[in-house]
């Protein structure tokens, strides 16, 4: 399926593009530094992997019990109100860190996360939907790609500031209040830009309630299976980069600063993909590149995996297939996502607020922790995002055996 005949965009339409690849830095910057504040929680507060998985817990349970009141407003109020919204609170949880870090309680920085987490869900559930049809349907998962190319910037830059920051001599959990004093200042100013610019108006109204919205959807199978294959992505994508300083210190093989540097290199390398694959998916069939990719990251996962299973550990070279995955599951997200709200019409707002509750499935990182406690075995909790890797490309062969055959019809009928 070649796509060489559509553009990325129409001309009025670059300018809100390039604003809300914005909010994708943002966001990408807030969520990929809690991977190394749960490491420096651990050391600054002698909490257990375990403990400091609430970091995880809080944040994405954020998601999943905000997605919906999220996407009712944004139906309500329109994408510029759910994007001011979302930075306000935003910025709020970024200055709750203050308190949080001046009393060194370890419930307040949870609370903080929380209401900064609920800010991203409102940005996220915005910004998805409103790219994906900023533009040709056709480039839709390639347009989208693109603005998470940016979210992959702010990923890889996020472990590389915080590390190098969190892990030099004598900083405490007190040293967390002036980075994100810092955070909420900018964003507040963002969110003050984003009421006054002019953005175009591509709300799709919808003709039915918010509920009898998710009742259609919830029977559409299509739709439902792409939730589902989000929801595994997800588990995979933030129960891996949440396990990794973990993991790398644990093994005994470097520092936390170290380990965070790598976790900064892997998503750049998930940045670099998903600016890779934007161009690449004007060519190759969205579902085909996806298959291609989530056949890489299962076997990433599945040769470490394996490894620890037969106590045979590679040591520091299973840290070059965990890079390596990040690459391959650079495309998941926006097309699994862009691929599943193709469709959805008036539904559109609705089914991404659906969606925007997969990140929930972060929470599944308190599982890796607990394992890697228990059994002091640091390899057994990659099962994790083998097993959510697999059911991606489950969704992956059966969406691309789809399209073929679907291609093939139209073919022999045009043949005739």
């Amino acid at each position: 399926m070649k796509l060489q005949g559509y553009p990325m965009t129409f001309r009025e339409y670059r300018f809100p593009l390039i604003m809300f690849s914005s909010l994708f830095f943002l966001w990408g910057f807030a969520r990929s530094i809690i991977d190394v504040l749960n490491k420096h929680l651990q050391e600054a507060m002698s909490i257990s992997i375990s403990q400091s998985a609430l970091i995880q817990v809080s944040c994405y349970l954020a998601y999943f019990l905000m997605a919906l009141p999220a996407g009712f407003y944004i139906n309500r109020f329109g994408y510029r109100h759910g994007v001011v919204t979302g930075l306000l609170l935003f910025a709020v949880g970024a200055l709750m860190f203050i308190p949080a870090a001046n009393q060194a309680i370890f419930y307040l920085f949870l609370a903080a996360l929380f209401v900064l987490a609920s800010g991203l869900t409102f940005l996220e559930i915005s910004a998805n939907p409103y790219c994906s049809l900023l533009g040709p349907v056709e480039t839709s998962a390639s347009r989208l790609n693109l603005a998470q190319s940016f979210n992959g910037m702010g990923c890889a830059l996020g472990p590389l500031i915080m590390g190098t920051y969190l892990f030099s001599e004598g900083k405490d959990e007190t040293a967390l209040s002036y980075p994100y004093a810092i955070m909420g200042a900018v964003v507040f100013i963002v969110a003050l830009l984003f009421s006054r610019i002019k953005l175009p108006l591509i709300q799709k109204e919808s003709t039915v309630s918010s509920g009898e919205a998710i009742k259609i959807l919830i029977k559409n199978r299509d739709f439902m299976f792409g939730f589902f294959a989000l929801l595994a992505y997800e588990v995979g994508e933030i129960s891996l980069n949440s396990y990794f300083v973990n993991y790398a210190t644990g093994m005994d093989w470097m520092s936390a600063r170290e380990a965070s540097y790598y976790l900064g290199l892997g998503l750049f390398i998930y940045m670099s993909g998903r600016f890779l694959s934007s161009w690449i998916l004007r060519f190759i069939h969205p579902y085909n590149l996806l298959r291609l990719f989530a056949i890489g990251s299962l076997s990433c996962m599945a040769v470490i995996f394996c490894s620890g299973l037969m106590n045979f550990e590679l040591g520091k070279a299973s840290i070059i297939f965990i890079l390596l995955n990040f690459l391959f599951e650079s495309i998941m997200f926006p097309t699994i996502f862009s691929t599943a709200v193709r469709k959805l019409g008036n539904l559109t707002n609705t089914g991404a607020s659906i969606l925007m509750m997969t990140p929930v499935g972060g929470c599944v990182f308190l599982t890796m922790a607990i394992i890697a406690d228990k059994t002091g075995n640091f390899t057994l909790p990659f099962i994790i995002p083998l097993c959510a890797f697999f059911f991606v490309w489950l969704y992956a062969r059966q969406k691309w055996a789809v399209s073929q055959k679907k291609s093939k019809l139209k073919m022999k009928k045009q043949s005739e």
